[in-house]
């Protein structure tokens, strides 16, 4: 089962642009290739960091095919296909080419504020309309909706093919409750590398991960030591990271890291409207943290 590889650290990938504004498949490629190279366990595709609300449904098929015929099965693909119309996301599970892609990431529905049970019933039609493993994601910052812990577990023992959540509420006392009262086969993942760390002391089993973008090895050894329980030296990489966690979302997501991958010379430092790059105050504080890492 694909649930028991969704684990350690996973990278929410960015979306290159060139400067003219198109998807640069090139930096697409090379950004694909830094992370096997350095070990990220998995790659999440087509989320927020990709900033997929601003790509062409050609876009995200591109995007989709390259990172499939790139990644090759050396890792698992977990691919974002979500939305606020329950109809069009089934429709869209139901008639896109999913082949290559391993599990789907489908976010709490936003802006129409949904009931617990609207939620509840949301995901009830898109388990029973893909085989795939899903992984649920509430991230009640970005929906206007927090879908609570009840609701979670209710959907977790309810379908067997809902194999984890991407929490990203920042309330640990409910994902610890989810930790606590889940079905064996169900796992918790870290949506907010800033908690990553505390998360997986509780029994979470790894992030989906903004930083990991930019330093997946390095952001990689500090998850794949708190999962072995070694908590000394995870924390010392937790405190290390601590200064950037909080530059990168300053400026909005994926602002923050776009602007370090640029600093690497690994990106250019493009995004599309309504985002924008970080403020030029910020860039420089994350040029030194840089220089110091």
């Amino acid at each position: 089962m694909i649930h028991t590889k969704l684990k350690g650290m996973g990278v929410a990938l960015i979306t290159p642009f060139t400067q003219d504004g198109n998807v640069d498949f090139d930096a697409l490629t090379r950004i694909v290739d830094f992370q096997l190279k350095n070990n990220a366990d998995f790659l999440c595709i087509l989320g927020t960091t990709a900033e997929t609300p601003t790509l062409t449904a050609d876009e995200k098929r591109r995007i989709k095919e390259t990172v499939v015929e790139r990644v090759n099965g050396k890792v698992p693909i977990l691919m974002g296909v979500g939305g606020n119309n329950t109809r069009a996301v089934a429709h869209e599970l139901e008639t896109e080419d999913l082949r290559g892609v391993d599990a789907i990431l489908s976010v709490v529905p936003y802006y129409n504020k949904p009931s617990q049970e609207g939620l509840y019933q949301h995901y009830k039609t898109l388990a029973q309309t893909t085989e795939l493993p899903l992984v649920l994601y509430n991230v009640p910052g970005r929906t206007g909706v927090n879908m609570t812990a009840e609701t979670t577990l209710r959907i977790a023992h309810d379908f067997p093919n809902v194999v984890a959540i991407k929490e990203a509420s920042g309330n640990i006392s409910q994902m610890d409750d989810i930790i606590k009262r889940k079905p064996k086969d169900f796992d918790v993942i870290s949506g907010d590398d800033g908690i990553t760390f505390p998360l997986i002391t509780l029994g979470a089993v790894g992030v989906i991960s903004v930083i990991g973008n930019a330093f997946p090895r390095e952001f990689g050894r500090m998850v794949h030591l708190a999962l072995q329980g070694d908590y000394a030296n995870a924390l010392g990489i937790h405190h290390k990271f601590s200064e950037l966690f909080k530059l990168l979302f300053v400026d909005g997501n994926p602002a923050g890291v776009k602007a370090i991958m640029s600093a690497m010379g690994l990106v250019e430092n493009v995004l599309r409207l309504p985002l924008v790059p970080t403020r030029l105050t910020t860039y420089e504080a994350i040029r030194k943290i840089l220089n110091e890492l």
